[in-house]
């Protein structure tokens, strides 16, 4: 089961460093760690799916 409380998290705690990163003006930081984020709770969304979608074969 996808774990949509975990992807929250992962995004809103990725939020919360990138709007740091900008206050100090570093908005490369603030693109990686937002890429970051997106990358990291997509791999977990497909890894979940496909366990899923196995289960149920």
């Amino acid at each position: 089961m996808v774990d949509y409380k975990k992807l929250y998290y992962i995004m809103v705690d990725a939020s919360e460093r990138a709007i740091t990163a900008m206050t100090q003006q570093n908005y490369g930081l603030a693109k990686k760690t937002l890429i970051r984020a997106e990358r990291e709770a997509e791999e977990l969304y497909i890894d979940t799916a496909e366990d899923e979608e196995n289960e149920s074969c």
